[in-house]
């Protein structure tokens, strides 16, 4: 059976922890979008890990990981991150690269940075790991396909010196930086092919023939819905689809054999970036849900930056979960809202003196001021428990008031950061 991880929000949901947990009934574990650019932080056995571009399942010796042909393939970083985990005493994992997957440049790293720059105070809040230039390239025909990497010579050579000719007009013309040497990029290129190519697969045939066997497969997304670029907050979004729809797309497999899409939801909102966040909340109750939150408070795991707050947002999760087809919802950092009396939900958006339930596009969501229900807080601390009956009353409104505005069923319940702090919910 495959199955789809993947989030309702902003990303940040906690897609880590539940890939990661999932992945012990697992036998392959897929990243099927985005770079590393995003992170998902993993507390288990072996330690607290931020991981960016090695699926959240690679802690089992009994799963393949695997890197699927929509990935931004960064080749040094992903293999520092085996490097790091295998130092901290975890089994070197069984990986797999498709041979379709396209290879994230060190230019791609620097054009971001130029862009980010050039752009000043209208900048996008980029990571600056070259995401968008990449996929730009991609889709323009110009970025170089893993199998392209053992091609014969003098056709590496030759479209390596197409593209730098192009990178280079941009370079001097208007970002006036230093300029491109083809041979060092062809150089690049092989150093590149020496350490991929004990791990190079046709990805989709192995997939094709795992799921003929009646494997349990895993596609592991990174951000979440609103971060989609035809979904999601345009143009503040991330450059590839974050959606369970691309999972197959991004994995080389039918999308009817998505059987199940496990929408990761925050039990509050959080985001990273630039970009629309109506529920978000300011100044000390900022600081204090940021502080509490998360495992360590709510920093981007890839930038250290500090996490934009607000309170749970029905409108923008339930379209979130609609967007990605959720089957089933697991509610995550619950046991975080513990201190408060009373907890804010944003029901609804007023929008020019109007009242909607549904989420806009952006520029009407940047007009939308939130429509807040409050509930009783629970006031007290729910990390331990193993049963839903046992959470507080409270809490158990709580969640049962935000099933209600998503309209998906809660069937997992996150009250701790650590693999097992999870409450299964019929």
């Amino acid at each position: 059976m495959v199955r789809a991880i993947v989030g309702a929000n902003w990303g940040d949901e906690g897609k880590g922890k539940i890939t990661d947990m999932l992945g012990q009934e697992s036998d392959i574990i897929v990243r099927f979008q985005g770079g590393s650019n995003a992170g998902h932080t993993i507390i288990n056995d072996y330690g607290k890990f931020a991981l960016h571009l090695l699926p959240s399942g690679v802690f089992y010796g009994h799963t393949t990981s695997v890197i699927g042909n929509g990935v931004a393939l960064n080749i040094p970083y992903l293999f520092n991150e085996i490097n790091e985990i295998v130092s901290r005493g975890v089994p070197k994992p069984k990986i797999l690269v498709s041979d379709r997957a396209q290879i994230l440049m060190p230019y791609h790293i620097a054009f971001d940075a130029y862009e980010e720059e050039r752009l000043g105070g209208k900048s996008f809040g980029s990571t600056k790991s070259g995401i968008a230039p990449f996929y730009s390239d991609k889709y323009a025909k110009i970025g170089f396909q893993v199998s392209e990497l053992f091609a014969p010579e003098e056709v590496l050579k030759e479209k390596v010196e197409r593209v730098v000719a192009m990178k280079n007009v941009l370079l001097e013309h208007l970002y006036h930086k230093p300029l491109l040497d083809p041979e060092e990029v062809y150089r690049t290129l092989l150093e590149y092919k020496d350490m991929v190519e004990p791990y190079v697969c046709d990805v989709s045939l192995f997939l094709h023939n795992a799921i003929k066997e009646g494997k349990n497969i895993l596609l592991e997304g990174q951000l979440g819905s609103l971060k989609d670029p035809d979904h999601g907050i345009y143009p503040m979004v991330t450059s590839s689809s974050t959606l369970a729809a691309y999972g197959a797309i991004g994995a080389g497999i039918p999308p009817y054999e998505i059987k199940n899409i496990t929408t990761v939801v925050k039990a509050y909102s959080s985001a990273v970036g630039a970009g629309a966040f109506v529920s978000e909340i300011f100044g000390e109750e900022a600081d204090e849900l940021r502080k509490r939150g998360g495992d360590a408070g709510e920093f981007g795991a890839t930038t250290g930056r500090p996490r934009r707050m607000g309170w749970f947002d029905a409108v923008a999760t339930r379209y979130g979960c609609r967007i990605q087809g959720a089957t089933e919802v697991a509610l995550t950092v619950l046991d975080v809202l513990g201190y408060l009396d009373e907890i804010p939900i944003c029901v609804g958006y007023e929008i020019n003196g109007e009242v909607t339930k549904d989420f806009p596009t952006t520029a009407k969501l940047e007009m939308a001021k939130p429509v807040l229900k409050k509930l009783p807080g629970w006031k007290c601390d729910i990390r331990g428990i193993k049963n839903y009956a046992d959470l507080p009353k409270e809490c158990r409104d709580y969640i049962d008031t935000i099933e209600a505005e998503i309209g998906v069923p809660i069937t997992m319940v996150s009250n701790g950061p650590g693999r097992d702090e999870i409450i299964k919910r019929k």
